[in-house]
């Protein structure tokens, strides 16, 4: 007997316990990752570091504000929730679940955000390949979610590769309401 059976992703999710289900989230922002650097590196190899961080640039602008959105509307942020809104929305983020280590530090009227241990930095080491200069894609990634937060964010980089000014973490980042 051939039989269509529908799956109902709310039944399968009610299956699994809260440890079965935080394993996924983290499972799913690591293969969203993965498939970021896969599609990277297919491009690196087939047209060089200059196009493929060209094309990432592209993306980082467009794919962050979509994501902000989402998580915006899932924390149900007013209009304009300013650093505060912006420091829940970044505890969301799928790379956060995907890297190993990340940090948020507020200080008045400016919020750091720290990755201390990178998953693509630290793959691209594994593989013997050179580290990913992503200052300006992270540039790109970082301040098109906080605008999509709160378009009154900006966002500086404090220190990305090639760029390193803090050898204590991959990359972190300076958001503040107002200019830079």
């Amino acid at each position: 007997m051939n039989e269509n059976l529908p799956i109902d992703p709310a039944l399968v999710l009610g299956d699994l316990s809260r440890t079965q289900l935080e394993e996924l989230v983290t499972q799913y922002a690591r293969n969203l990752l993965a498939l970021d650097g896969l599609w990277f590196q297919a491009v690196e190899r087939t047209y060089g570091m200059d196009e493929a961080m060209a094309l990432d640039c592209a993306v980082w602008n467009q794919f962050p504000s979509i994501e902000a959105r989402r998580i915006k509307t899932l924390l149900g942020l007013q209009e304009q929730p300013g650093l505060d809104g912006l420091a829940r929305a970044l505890t969301l983020r799928f790379t956060v679940f995907a890297n190993r280590a990340v940090s948020l530090n507020k200080d008045g009227d400016v919020l750091l955000f720290r990755v201390v241990d990178c998953r693509v930095q630290s793959a691209r080491s594994r593989k013997g390949m050179p580290l990913h200069p992503c200052r300006p894609v992270g540039l790109n990634e970082y301040t098109s979610f906080a605008r999509a937060i709160d378009s009154r964010i900006t966002c500086e980089a404090v220190s990305c590769f090639p760029d390193v000014t803090d050898p204590s973490c991959a990359c972190a980042w300076r958001f503040r309401i107002g200019p830079v």
